[in-house]
C-alpha cells in the first residue's frame, strides 16, 4: 500500500474507526501497567484509561458514531463476560457455606440501600428523565446494571457511565471510611466494598486483602443476579 493509499485510509471512516478501537485497547493496557508499577488511584485504569480516551476523542475530532463503530463489541463483551462469574461461585462455595448469612445481609443491604440512595437523588435533585432512570442500577457491576436497566426505562450506555463514577467514587472513599467506621475485619471489607462499589471495589478489595477480594466479588456477583432477576418488580416500587 502506497503512502497516500495508507493515508486515506487512516482519514477514512473505517480507519478512524479501527484506529478508535486499538486506540482504546492500547489506553487500557498502558494504564494497566502503569497502576501496576505505581499504586496511585489516578493512574487506575477506571479512571485513566476513560479520561485519556475522552481527550485524545475530541482532540482528534473523531465522531463518535465512528468511535463506536468498532468500540461497541468492546461493550458487548460484557454480556458473555457475566458467564464467567459462575467460576467463582463455585470455586468459593465453602466461603459461603462458612458465612452465608452475612453474605445474605450484605448482599440484601447493598442492592436495596444502593437503589433507596439512587431513588432519593432522583426525587430531591431535578435530572432529566433517562438520566434518572439510568441511575436507579448504578450500584451493581456493569454487565448486570446494562441488562437490568431496560425495566427502569434507562438508557444503557448513561447506566454504565453511573455505575463507572460509582465504582470510582467507592474505590476513593472506601479506606477512609473504613477507619472512620471502624470496619476491620476482612469479611466487613469485603462485602462493603462488592455490596457498594461492585467492579472497581472488589479490585480495590483485592489490593487490600485476598479474601476481601473473594467477599467482595461474591457479593457483587449475587447482587447482579438479585438486580436482573428482580428487576420487573423493583421497576414498580422505586418508578
Amino acid at each position: 500500500m502506497t503512502d497516500s493509499r495508507v493515508v486515506d485510509f487512516v482519514l477514512s471512516q473505517t480507519g478512524l474507526a479501527l484506529f478508535s478501537l486499538l486506540l482504546t485497547v492500547f489506553c487500557y493496557f498502558g494504564a494497566k501497567r502503569l497502576y501496576k508499577y505505581h499504586r496511585v488511584w489516578w493512574l487506575a485504569p477506571i479512571v485513566l484509561a476513560p479520561i485519556v480516551i475522552t481527550l485524545l476523542v475530541f482532540n482528534l475530532k473523531i465522531p463518535l458514531p465512528t468511535y463506536f463503530e468498532y468500540t461497541h463489541w468492546l461493550m458487548a463483551m460484557l454480556a458473555p463476560a457475566t458467564i464467567t462469574f459462575a467460576l467463582p461461585i463455585y470455586r468459593e462455595r465453602n466461603l459461603i457455606r462458612q458465612y452465608p448469612l452475612t453474605i445474605g445481609l450484605g448482599v440484601t443491604a447493598g442492592l436495596f440501600l444502593g437503589m433507596l440512595s439512587s431513588w432519593l437523588l432522583v426525587k430531591f435533585v431535578p435530572l432529566p428523565v433517562e438520566l434518572s432512570k439510568s441511575l436507579l442500577v448504578r450500584s451493581v457491576s456493569t454487565p448486570f446494571a446494562m441488562e437490568a436497566t431496560s425495566a427502569f426505562g434507562g438508557v444503557p450506555e448513561l447506566t454504565a457511565m453511573m455505575v463507572l463514577i460509582t465504582g470510582v467514587i467507592g474505590m476513593l472513599v472506601c479506606e477512609p471510611l473504613f477507619k472512620f467506621m471502624r470496619i476491620r475485619t476482612s469479611l466487613g471489607k469485603g462485602v462493603a466494598l462488592g455490596a457498594s462499589a461492585h467492579g472497581a471495589g472488589a479490585a480495590k478489595a483485592t489490593e487490600i486483602g485476598q479474601q476481601e477480594g473473594v467477599i467482595a466479588s461474591l457479593t457483587m456477583i449475587f447482587i447482579g443476579i438479585a438486580m436482573v432477576l428482580g428487576a420487573p418488580v423493583f421497576a414498580l416500587i422505586f418508578i
